[in-house]
């Protein structure tokens, strides 16, 4: 099985980047993980769909050819991350060929604000569910506690670290299921 897994935050020191890899490491052994690499694709625009944009063309094929997409996103001023909608928009081209369509994705969110990137979450859902993604409903995953990874990008606090292995194995079984 192969999972896609979109960090929606470009930056080098990114928490949602740790929180992804963690997730990825519970995965059993019989499941590969790889990231789909979002820092370089422009800006989507209807004028290019009739081009061969090769990141454009790469990440669309790393999406369909995923069985299920793994979305670990921070919340940017109650929204979703820009290269986030930017890489969903992509995904969703051409016309009748989008990437999106009945994808099994997981949405997790994780951001210093009280609730953890909800309204991003729900945001990235709203436009997945347009797009005729399969979403993982249960257990919505956003948290508000940045204290819970280290400088070093490890998972230190024994409650998340139980939670987020506790949504790993619910994914994967998930995902394995016709």
């Amino acid at each position: 099985m192969k999972i896609a897994i979109i960090n929606g935050s470009l930056s080098q020191q990114s928490i949602n980047g740790h929180i992804a890899n963690f997730i990825a490491s519970q995965f059993p052994a019989d499941v590969s993980s790889h990231k789909v690499t979002i820092s370089d694709l422009p800006l989507y625009t209807q004028d290019l769909d009739s081009q061969s944009i090769p990141s454009y063309d790469r990440v669309r094929t790393e999406i369909k050819e995923a069985d299920a997409v793994l979305i670990v996103t921070p919340e940017h001023n109650r929204s979703m991350p820009a290269a986030l909608k930017n890489v969903i928009d992509i995904g969703s081209r051409p016309y009748g060929q989008g990437a999106w369509t009945n994808k099994k994705v997981a949405v997790v969110t994780a951001s210093p604000g009280t609730f953890g990137g909800l309204i991003c979450s729900l945001q990235v859902r709203q436009s997945l569910q347009m797009l005729n993604a399969n979403i993982l409903q249960a257990p919505e995953v956003c948290l508000g506690r940045f204290n819970a990874v280290d400088e070093q990008g490890n998972i230190t606090d024994e409650r998340s670290a139980n939670f987020l292995k506790q949504f790993a194995h619910t994914f994967i079984d998930w995902v394995k299921k016709a």
